[in-house]
């Protein structure tokens, strides 16, 4: 008989190992590994006389794990507990399946719980995830809304009934998923990635009714707390009853108190903005009726003042001054105009009585010599000397005879 390979580098198609011989070495390698401490969720519980098996699911992602335990070690533990475990890999060759075979279960308690949330809000709060500056306003009348709940859940009810009763036209986008569990974290937290990259969506609510403490650690969650700040969509966290506190209220845009009260967050209502804008109306109608009034009370009163009533009786008045101003200016002038006449006449009588042309007027000439002087006497003047001879009305040219 041909030797098998030792080792699974050395099998080929000519030389493969039988499944019998790959199930006893990955047997035996398993065996080599030592007990490990693992926690997750109990679910698919099944007691035996003696022996319990039972599934230990992930608690943020869709892995699970067989346990197998003795009955005394899983003691009064119920499905759906929360727990540590403390077990040895082992591997079935016949069947070809892993399992962990627990010799301790621990059930992870409440205040052990409550202890890695308040420890989760620190590091989250040093990063910033929970400022306010990160907030985004609400839209004040979104088209689209898009819903993350549970399966046929009230708290879908809840959102979708109240909000259409605000405001009738608004539409949902609803994704149902599991709100609790170990297959809540990646559902929401996925719902609100897909929500988020539809651009119809202006807002998205996260919804889920009341419960223990147990059932609303997802919303506590790591993992769905950054899916929620990675959202660019306003987001509303609506968790709960108004005393719950999941570390998604603080993150999300706007925290709602429970589902109804986030159906009143994200919609007006259209009764009360009709009431409003009605009042508004009445009040811009009332103001512009007082202002009116007012106005035409000063109008009123404006017009009785004496200058609006007679407007032209001032005028009158100062017309009046004018033109008797005027009249007494034009006498005044004339008086001027008269006696200046009369002082212009006797100075032009005065000034003609003693002007030259008036001498030369009777019959006088004054007598030039050539270059202009005046001839007083013969001495002046010698034969054959031209003269002129200066009239009342022009001049004669005359010589000098011996």
């Amino acid at each position: 008989m041909t030797a098998l390979p030792a080792r699974a580098l050395e099998t080929t198609a000519e030389q493969p190992w039988p499944v019998r011989h790959l199930s006893a070495k990955i047997a035996e390698y398993v065996q080599r590994m030592p007990g490990v401490w693992v926690e997750g969720q109990l679910v698919q519980l099944n007691r035996r006389a003696g022996m319990s098996f039972m599934t230990l699911r992930d608690t943020e992602a869709d892995v699970s794990l067989t346990v197998v335990a003795h009955t005394r070690v899983l003691g009064e533990i119920s499905e759906g507990s929360h727990v540590v475990v403390h077990a040895t890999p082992t591997f079935w060759s016949k069947r070809g399946t892993l399992q962990l075979q627990a010799d301790t279960i621990r059930v992870v308690g409440l205040g052990e719980l409550l202890a890695r949330i308040e420890h989760l809000r620190g590091v989250l709060a040093a990063e910033g995830l929970f400022d306010v500056e990160r907030k985004v306003a609400l839209p004040f009348l979104p088209r689209v809304v898009g819903l993350v709940c549970g399966r046929e859940s009230k708290a879908e009810h809840d959102v979708v009934v109240n909000a259409r009763a605000r405001w009738p036209a608004v539409e949902f986008v609803i994704r149902e998923v599991a709100v609790q569990g170990p297959r809540a974290v990646p559902e929401v937290s996925a719902a609100i990635a897909e929500l988020d990259a539809d651009p119809q969506v202006e807002v998205i609510v996260v919804a889920r009714g009341g419960g223990s403490v147990e059932d609303l650690l997802p919303f506590s969650n790591e993992a769905m707390v950054r899916a929620a700040a990675a959202c660019r969509t306003p987001l509303v966290s609506a968790i709960g009853h108004e005393t719950d506190a999941p570390l998604l209220d603080l993150v999300a845009d706007h925290r709602a108190s429970t589902p109804t009260d986030a159906a009143k967050r994200i919609v007006p209502d259209v009764a009360e903005e009709r009431r409003g804008l009605a009042q508004a109306r009445q009040r811009a109608a009332a103001a512009v009726e007082r202002m009116l009034r007012r106005e035409a009370e000063r109008l009123a009163a404006l017009r009785s003042r004496p200058a609006l009533a007679a407007p032209t009786t001032l005028v009158d008045r100062h017309a009046r001054d004018i033109a008797q101003h005027r009249e007494s200016l034009r006498r005044c002038l004339d008086r001027v105009l008269v006696d200046r006449s009369a002082a212009l006449g006797r100075l032009h009588a005065q000034l003609t009585a003693l002007s030259p042309a008036a001498t030369l007027a009777r019959g006088y000439a004054v007598v030039q010599r050539d270059d202009g002087a005046v001839v007083r006497g013969p001495a002046d003047v010698a034969p054959g000397d031209p003269l002129r001879l200066r009239l009342a009305e022009g001049e004669i040219g005359a010589v000098v005879r011996g």
